[in-house]
């Protein structure tokens, strides 16, 4: 399934009333680590139709970043039937990702 570029205009619909996981990746375009996370997410967006995958440029939609107390970035957050299940600061692997979608 394709990365979801996600904003304040369809946030609600696709990551809070999702039937399915949804990991987020808060990135903007200048951040070195969050261009290592990147691909990585992007991988595991492909990988299975179990969850969903979506971005939130920070630069963009800083309402959201700040709903989600992301003051670093990258951070990535699970969210399950809406709510925040698990989260991450900073780059990952891919496999520590895989482990926080479950």
């Amino acid at each position: 399934m394709a990365v979801i570029k996600l904003t304040k205009a369809n946030f609600e619909s696709e990551a809070l009333q999702s039937t399915k996981p949804v990991l987020v990746d808060f990135y903007a375009d200048w951040c070195g680590p969050c261009k290592m996370v990147s691909p990585l997410v992007d991988e595991l967006a492909e990988e299975s139709d179990a969850y969903k995958v979506g971005k939130v440029n920070v630069d963009e939609s800083p309402e959201l970043a700040a709903k989600y107390g992301v003051m670093s970035i990258p951070t990535l957050i699970v969210l399950k039937d809406g709510k925040v299940a698990q989260q991450a600061v900073g780059a990952r692997g891919k496999d520590a990702i895989r482990k926080m979608i479950g």
